[in-house]
Protein backbone atom coordinates (compact mmCIF):
# COMPACT_ATOMS: atom_id res chain seq x y z
CA UNK A 1 0.00 0.00 0.00
CA UNK A 2 1.67 3.12 -0.97
CA UNK A 3 1.33 5.83 1.56
CA UNK A 4 1.44 8.36 -1.28
CA UNK A 5 -2.09 7.56 -1.74
CA UNK A 6 -3.42 9.48 1.06
CA UNK A 7 -2.37 13.13 -0.08
CA UNK A 8 -4.10 12.39 -3.28
CA UNK A 9 -7.70 10.77 -1.95
CA UNK A 10 -7.97 14.14 0.14
CA UNK A 11 -7.12 16.30 -3.08
CA UNK A 12 -9.49 13.70 -5.39
CA UNK A 13 -7.19 15.40 -8.17
CA UNK A 14 -7.84 14.20 -11.61
CA UNK A 15 -5.96 13.99 -14.74
CA UNK A 16 -7.40 15.44 -17.35
CA UNK A 17 -5.48 13.20 -20.09
CA UNK A 18 -7.54 10.53 -18.36
CA UNK A 19 -11.04 11.85 -19.63
CA UNK A 20 -9.92 12.94 -22.89
CA UNK A 21 -10.77 16.59 -23.00
CA UNK A 22 -10.40 18.26 -26.22
CA UNK A 23 -10.04 22.42 -26.04
CA UNK A 24 -10.92 24.21 -29.02
CA UNK A 25 -9.15 27.22 -29.90
CA UNK A 26 -12.98 29.13 -30.33
CA UNK A 27 -14.56 30.28 -27.28
CA UNK A 28 -17.73 29.08 -25.41
CA UNK A 29 -20.55 31.71 -26.30
CA UNK A 30 -21.47 33.64 -22.94
CA UNK A 31 -25.14 32.64 -23.57
CA UNK A 32 -24.38 29.49 -23.72
CA UNK A 33 -22.27 29.23 -21.25
CA UNK A 34 -24.73 30.49 -18.63
CA UNK A 35 -27.27 28.05 -20.11
CA UNK A 36 -24.52 25.25 -19.75
CA UNK A 37 -24.09 26.26 -15.80
CA UNK A 38 -27.88 27.00 -14.97
CA UNK A 39 -27.96 22.93 -16.28
CA UNK A 40 -25.38 21.44 -13.78
CA UNK A 41 -27.45 23.42 -10.87
CA UNK A 42 -30.02 21.77 -12.00
CA UNK A 43 -28.59 18.47 -12.09
CA UNK A 44 -26.72 18.42 -8.41
CA UNK A 45 -30.15 19.59 -6.91
CA UNK A 46 -31.83 17.11 -9.11
CA UNK A 47 -29.97 14.61 -7.57
CA UNK A 48 -31.44 12.63 -4.47
CA UNK A 49 -29.10 9.85 -4.28
CA UNK A 50 -26.90 8.41 -6.77
CA UNK A 51 -25.03 4.84 -6.55
CA UNK A 52 -21.84 3.98 -9.26
CA UNK A 53 -19.01 2.07 -10.09
CA UNK A 54 -15.54 4.33 -9.51
CA UNK A 55 -11.90 4.37 -11.11
CA UNK A 56 -9.75 6.16 -9.53
CA UNK A 57 -5.58 6.48 -11.25
CA UNK A 58 -3.50 8.78 -9.98
CA UNK A 59 -0.86 10.43 -12.07
CA UNK A 60 1.58 7.74 -11.36
CA UNK A 61 -0.94 5.27 -13.33
CA UNK A 62 -2.04 3.70 -10.22
CA UNK A 63 -6.00 2.48 -10.24
CA UNK A 64 -7.92 1.50 -7.66
CA UNK A 65 -11.69 1.02 -8.08
CA UNK A 66 -14.61 0.44 -5.99
CA UNK A 67 -17.82 1.69 -4.95
CA UNK A 68 -19.66 5.04 -4.51
CA UNK A 69 -22.76 6.53 -2.71
CA UNK A 70 -23.83 9.64 -2.97
CA UNK A 71 -27.40 11.31 -0.79
CA UNK A 72 -27.92 15.09 -1.04
CA UNK A 73 -27.42 17.16 0.69
CA UNK A 74 -23.75 16.18 1.42
CA UNK A 75 -23.25 12.82 2.24
CA UNK A 76 -20.49 10.42 0.20
CA UNK A 77 -19.06 7.69 0.56
CA UNK A 78 -15.88 6.06 -1.26
CA UNK A 79 -16.02 2.16 -0.70
CA UNK A 80 -12.36 0.89 -1.93
CA UNK A 81 -11.72 -2.17 -3.33
CA UNK A 82 -10.80 -5.28 -1.01
CA UNK A 83 -7.55 -5.32 -0.13
CA UNK A 84 -6.89 -0.86 0.13
CA UNK A 85 -7.47 -0.28 3.46
CA UNK A 86 -9.07 3.48 3.29
CA UNK A 87 -12.80 4.37 3.45
CA UNK A 88 -13.85 8.07 2.73
CA UNK A 89 -17.12 9.24 4.07
CA UNK A 90 -19.04 12.91 4.15
CA UNK A 91 -21.70 12.82 6.20
CA UNK A 92 -23.24 16.31 5.35
CA UNK A 93 -20.91 18.25 6.95
CA UNK A 94 -17.41 17.20 6.89
CA UNK A 95 -15.27 14.92 4.86
CA UNK A 96 -13.75 12.01 7.01
CA UNK A 97 -11.03 10.11 5.35
CA UNK A 98 -10.28 6.83 7.20
CA UNK A 99 -7.00 4.83 6.92
CA UNK A 100 -7.62 1.11 8.97
CA UNK A 101 -4.09 0.28 7.74
CA UNK A 102 -2.56 2.65 10.00
CA UNK A 103 -5.55 3.40 12.39
CA UNK A 104 -5.51 7.26 11.32
CA UNK A 105 -8.62 9.37 10.61
CA UNK A 106 -8.94 12.46 9.01
CA UNK A 107 -11.83 15.30 9.06
CA UNK A 108 -11.79 18.44 7.11
CA UNK A 109 -15.18 20.90 6.43
CA UNK A 110 -16.88 19.57 3.06
CA UNK A 111 -16.51 23.15 1.53
CA UNK A 112 -12.34 23.04 1.88
CA UNK A 113 -12.89 20.09 -0.73
CA UNK A 114 -13.34 20.19 -3.88
CA UNK A 115 -15.47 18.01 -4.17
CA UNK A 116 -17.75 20.49 -2.55
CA UNK A 117 -18.98 21.89 -5.89
CA UNK A 118 -20.84 18.50 -6.33
CA UNK A 119 -22.38 18.15 -2.63
CA UNK A 120 -23.82 21.13 -1.72
CA UNK A 121 -26.95 21.90 -3.90
CA UNK A 122 -27.31 25.41 -2.85
CA UNK A 123 -24.37 26.30 -4.02
CA UNK A 124 -24.32 28.93 -7.19
CA UNK A 125 -21.78 27.36 -10.12
CA UNK A 126 -22.43 30.60 -11.70
CA UNK A 127 -20.67 32.57 -9.14
CA UNK A 128 -17.15 30.48 -9.16
CA UNK A 129 -17.69 28.26 -12.55
CA UNK A 130 -16.97 28.60 -15.38
CA UNK A 131 -17.52 26.22 -18.97
CA UNK A 132 -14.47 24.62 -20.38
CA UNK A 133 -14.64 23.48 -24.23
CA UNK A 134 -14.40 20.10 -24.87
CA UNK A 135 -14.86 20.38 -28.59
CA UNK A 136 -18.17 17.75 -28.53
CA UNK A 137 -21.37 18.85 -28.20
CA UNK A 138 -22.08 15.64 -26.29
CA UNK A 139 -19.96 16.33 -23.62
CA UNK A 140 -20.11 19.39 -20.88
CA UNK A 141 -17.27 20.68 -18.83
CA UNK A 142 -17.47 22.81 -15.80
CA UNK A 143 -13.95 24.23 -13.69
CA UNK A 144 -15.51 25.05 -10.45
CA UNK A 145 -13.03 26.99 -7.88
CA UNK A 146 -12.84 29.58 -5.36
CA UNK A 147 -10.58 32.30 -6.29
CA UNK A 148 -10.14 33.62 -2.65
CA UNK A 149 -9.59 30.16 -1.18
CA UNK A 150 -6.92 28.96 -4.03
CA UNK A 151 -5.64 25.94 -1.09
CA UNK A 152 -9.04 24.13 -1.49
CA UNK A 153 -8.59 23.13 -5.35
CA UNK A 154 -9.77 22.97 -8.45
CA UNK A 155 -12.21 20.01 -9.32
CA UNK A 156 -13.84 20.20 -13.39
CA UNK A 157 -16.70 17.97 -13.89
CA UNK A 158 -17.89 15.92 -16.71
CA UNK A 159 -21.08 15.13 -17.86
CA UNK A 160 -22.33 13.51 -20.95
CA UNK A 161 -25.44 15.02 -21.98
CA UNK A 162 -28.48 12.42 -21.62
CA UNK A 163 -31.98 12.66 -21.74
CA UNK A 164 -32.16 9.72 -19.24
CA UNK A 165 -30.16 11.63 -16.20
CA UNK A 166 -31.48 14.30 -13.88
CA UNK A 167 -31.42 17.79 -16.17
CA UNK A 168 -29.94 16.11 -18.93
CA UNK A 169 -27.07 14.99 -17.64
CA UNK A 170 -24.70 12.21 -16.85
CA UNK A 171 -22.04 12.73 -14.45
CA UNK A 172 -18.81 11.02 -16.12
CA UNK A 173 -16.15 12.11 -13.80
CA UNK A 174 -14.22 14.47 -12.55
CA UNK A 175 -11.12 16.71 -12.84
CA UNK A 176 -9.27 17.97 -9.83
CA UNK A 177 -6.07 20.06 -9.07
CA UNK A 178 -5.03 20.86 -5.53
CA UNK A 179 -2.91 23.16 -4.47
CA UNK A 180 0.59 20.68 -4.55
CA UNK A 181 -0.60 19.65 -7.74
CA UNK A 182 -1.58 16.30 -7.00
CA UNK A 183 -4.02 15.10 -9.74
CA UNK A 184 -6.16 12.05 -9.87
CA UNK A 185 -8.53 10.57 -12.75
CA UNK A 186 -12.23 9.61 -11.45
CA UNK A 187 -14.42 8.02 -13.67
CA UNK A 188 -17.54 6.75 -12.95
CA UNK A 189 -19.45 4.12 -14.43
CA UNK A 190 -22.96 2.12 -14.01
CA UNK A 191 -25.32 4.91 -12.47
CA UNK A 192 -28.17 3.99 -10.41
CA UNK A 193 -30.26 7.36 -9.41
CA UNK A 194 -33.26 7.75 -6.73
CA UNK A 195 -32.76 4.51 -4.97
CA UNK A 196 -33.20 3.98 -1.39
CA UNK A 197 -29.87 4.69 0.56
CA UNK A 198 -30.27 4.51 4.29
CA UNK A 199 -28.19 7.40 6.37
CA UNK A 200 -25.66 4.15 8.22
CA UNK A 201 -24.62 3.71 4.84
CA UNK A 202 -22.35 6.97 6.02
CA UNK A 203 -21.19 5.75 8.84
CA UNK A 204 -17.78 4.00 9.71
CA UNK A 205 -16.29 2.28 11.98
CA UNK A 206 -13.02 4.43 14.28
CA UNK A 207 -9.98 2.50 14.06
CA UNK A 208 -8.21 4.05 16.82
CA UNK A 209 -8.12 3.31 20.61
CA UNK A 210 -10.95 3.36 22.38
CA UNK A 211 -11.04 6.46 24.24
CA UNK A 212 -11.02 8.73 20.80
CA UNK A 213 -14.39 9.95 19.62
CA UNK A 214 -16.22 7.33 17.22
CA UNK A 215 -17.80 7.81 13.89
CA UNK A 216 -21.04 7.22 14.05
Amino acid sequence: MQRSLAPLILALAAAPAALSVVVPTAPVAAQQASSDLTQVNAYIRGVTTLTADFTQTDRSGQTLTGKLTLKQPGKIRFQYQKGVPLLIVGDGKALTMIDYEVRQVQRWPIGNSPLGALLDPNKDLSKYGKVVPTGDPSILSIEARDPKRPEYGTITMIFKRNASGPAGLQLYGWVALDSQNNRTAVRLSNHVYGAPVADSAFRWTDPRPKGRSAGG
